[in-house]
């Protein structure tokens, strides 16, 4: 009896090698600063921003060119084409220090320390500074000019009363006598409001040309 051949087995063909796709060089850059790009705008949009002092309005507090930091998310993140806020931690307070549009110019960016909340009522008499019928004493404010002018002439060292509507801030610079603040075009809306200004990270002294190491650290009470 003839024993039965077996059939060969096909032998299955070798696989194909997998392409592998390697990002070229430029690519990788490409996505890397796109990446760091927009992490840039959502930080500076809804978190921290970094801001320059052009006036001598907040002085001694902040000098011409200091650098600081503005917090854009403790008075909650304005939302993009609306007025609301979300992720609030608590409203501004007597003492903050804030960034926010100047009524008269919204293009244009102010720094002011809050004097008067919604529904204070706030005077000024002789350069003292009453919030409902107490003295508010800023142990940051100075005065460089000694004169008083007369109400009549000018709102700078007496003004008021007046009451701060709702969602809306009283406010005034720490160099009460170089000031251009509230005293003169009433108040800041909420909805102006950039931010908290919090740290102070570079200070450069004009007058001595040198840095301002001693000065540089927290602006809020």
């Amino acid at each position: 009896m003839e024993e039965q051949q077996e059939a060969p087995q096909a032998v299955a063909a070798p696989a194909a090698p997998e392409k592998v796709y390697k990002k070229s060089i430029y690519r990788e850059y490409a996505e890397s600063i796109a990446i760091a790009i927009l992490l840039a705008l959502v930080i500076r949009t809804y978190l921290v921003q970094a801001f320059k002092i052009p006036s001598g309005s907040m002085e001694d507090t902040l000098l011409i060119g200091d650098h600081l930091l503005v917090s854009k998310f403790i008075y909650g993140t304005k939302l993009p084409f609306s007025d609301a806020r979300m992720l609030k931690i608590r409203d501004p307070r007597r003492g903050d220090v804030i960034v926010f549009e100047y009524p008269e110019d919204p293009s244009k960016d102010f720094i002011k320390r809050v004097v008067g909340t919604p529904g204070d009522v706030v005077e000024g008499k002789a350069k003292q500074v009453f919030v409902n019928g107490v003295l508010y004493k800023n142990p940051h404010e100075i005065h460089k000019e000694p004169e008083i002018i007369p109400k009549e002439m000018n709102p700078r060292d007496t003004f008021g009363p007046v009451t701060v509507p709702a969602n809306s801030y009283f406010v005034m610079g720490d160099n009460r006598d170089r000031s251009y603040d509230s005293r003169f075009w009433k108040f800041v809306k909420r909805d102006q409001i950039k931010g908290l200004a919090f740290i102070k990270y570079w200070s450069w002294n004009r007058e001595k040309l040198r840095p301002r190491f001693e000065n540089i650290g927290r602006l809020i009470n």
